[in-house]
């Protein structure tokens, strides 16, 4: 296997997912979509939280969302639902996203600029 630099990865990644802009992730939630924030312990306590928000660790996101897996969350694991992963600003989420989509998750996606954006944009933050 040929080695890739990382932005060839995200690069990738990102050609596969309907990316969402923080409004029309607010719109997508409002409608039933799941925003996971895979953001750190210290970034959420630094910046805070969008209320309803799962907080998930990214180093197990993979197990919760495994429909097959004894540690899934119904919530994210649920192949007919939309998810939207969340970082700081945006790149480690379309990395996850797409690996979401390989899992079976189909509708997965990511926020356009992460948590940033999102505060950026006055939508609702705790």
């Amino acid at each position: 296997m040929t080695p890739r630099s990382v932005d060839e990865l995200l690069a990738d990644a990102r050609r596969r997912l309907e990316r969402l802009d923080p409004q029309e992730a607010y719109e997508a939630i409002s409608r039933g979509a799941v925003l996971v924030d895979i953001r750190s312990e210290s970034q959420r306590a630094r910046d805070g939280v969008v209320p309803g928000a799962h907080v998930v660790a990214r180093n197990v996101l993979e197990w919760r969302a495994d429909p097959a897996s004894e540690w899934r969350d119904p919530a994210i694991a649920d192949p007919s639902r939309q998810v939207i992963v969340m970082c700081d600003e945006g790149y480690q989420s379309s990395l996850a996203a797409a690996t979401l989509q390989e899992l079976g998750i189909e509708r997965a996606t990511d926020l356009i600029g992460g948590f940033q954006a999102w505060r950026k944009a006055g939508l609702p933050v705790s």
